[in-house]
């Protein structure tokens, strides 16, 4: 599989939906596969929160390939021995594409508070110039879980005719108050640690030592990631062996989980590009600027292709369900299903071989239609 990881530089602006303007900005993109002469193979990758345009393959160096590694790739269900596969890195993030760390135009002082508050139709708009640029104007199918479903959902909506299919995997129309709560938790950690510094920190500040707000907020995340019955069967009452059971902070192997993973994490990922991205979550309202959710929907002409997991705490099948309804009503092309999964949220990402044929065959369906 050839991989290319590509920056792209933009000096025309990006118009935003609260009115604000983004210019210049950079996005960094990966891709897999080769693109065929009539540019009909590609397919667009959409991340989660804590994404990035590695979606596959491995760097020199990895320890482990990129988050969607066992979907994309030679022979796998996305094939790149037949697709041109491109992933992005959303605007906000800290993955190389412009967010609050980067320099403010003219200034090279990081933007930080400065950078203004983007939405999921803003990330999908960047994406859409991004693909204009390689002289891109429609694709194939364009796929991604969770946020990566949401911006899958609001192409579908914003731009009806970009492409043939739509595959969004755990994700919602909208964001439920039950996850803008767990999203709270993360917010205000970050906040009240003073090393935060109200965002008026270094870059590299929290490398070494993470900050230890995000590595709370983060544990609320995973909670929400996670479901009670994984939870049951990963850890169970289990506890570590080193730890005293009288000692007030010894610890369950469940709460050394939560520990390891979160510290590891707010080493890694900006706090600010995390509040940024958080909003852009909370803020998802496929409904907005359409009057309302029946109107976004009648906008629709690719097949739109949803798949949800019943032991997702976060963003529940219901919800999943209502859009697939609405689209029957609208007489859209569509597909529902509803994963046999316990494992929570994250199985978009873990339990791949439930899923991975209807991709393919998902995939299939657009090909033998041309």
């Amino acid at each position: 599989m050839r991989i290319e990881t590509k920056k792209a530089h933009f000096t025309s602006p990006l118009y935003l939906e609260s009115g604000r303007i983004l210019e210049p900005y950079d996005i960094v993109y990966e891709t897999y596969g080769e693109l065929n002469k009539d540019k009909s193979n590609v397919v667009l990758v959409c991340h989660a929160l804590s994404g990035s345009h590695h979606a596959a393959g491995l760097y020199p160096g990895d320890r482990k390939p990129g988050w969607w590694d066992k979907l994309i790739g030679d022979g796998k269900a996305i094939d790149t021995r037949k697709y041109f596969v491109i992933c992005s890195n959303s605007i906000g993030s800290c993955f190389g594409s412009t967010g609050p760390m980067s320099p403010q135009y003219p200034s090279q002082e990081p933007y930080r508070l400065n950078f203004p508050v983007i939405t999921i139709k803003d990330m999908v708009k960047a994406q859409k110039q991004l693909l204009s640029s390689l002289g891109i104007h429609e694709v194939h199918t364009i796929i991604g879980g969770s946020m990566g479903g949401m911006q899958a959902l609001q192409f579908g909506v914003d731009y009806p005719h970009f492409a043939k299919s739509i595959i969004a995997l755990a994700a919602t129309y909208a964001t439920r108050p039950w996850a803008i709560a767990f999203n709270k938790v993360a917010i205000e950690a970050i906040r009240r640690d003073p090393r935060f510094k109200n965002g008026n920190y270094n870059k590299d500040d929290f490398k070494e030592h993470g900050l230890d707000g995000l590595a709370i907020g983060r544990i609320a995340g995973h909670i929400s990631y996670l479901s009670p019955a994984s939870m049951e069967k990963k850890f169970g009452r289990a506890y570590v062996a080193t730890d005293g059971l009288f000692e007030l902070f010894g610890r369950y192997e469940v709460e050394r989980y939560m520990e390891y993973n979160t510290s590891n994490f707010a080493r890694i990922f900006d706090p600010l590009s995390y509040l940024y991205i958080v909003k852009a979550i909370n803020t998802f309202n496929l409904a907005r600027g359409y009057g309302s959710l029946y109107d976004a929907i009648s906008r629709v002409e690719a097949k739109i292709n949803l798949i949800s997991f019943k032991g997702d705490m976060l963003f529940f099948p219901q919800e999943m369900e209502h859009l697939a309804k609405m689209l029957q009503r609208l007489n859209k092309k569509y597909s529902y299903y509803e994963i046999d999964s316990d494992y929570g949220h994250d199985a978009f990402l873990v339990e791949i071989e439930k899923f991975e044929d209807l991709i393919r065959d998902m995939l299939k369906e657009v090909d033998e239609s041309k």
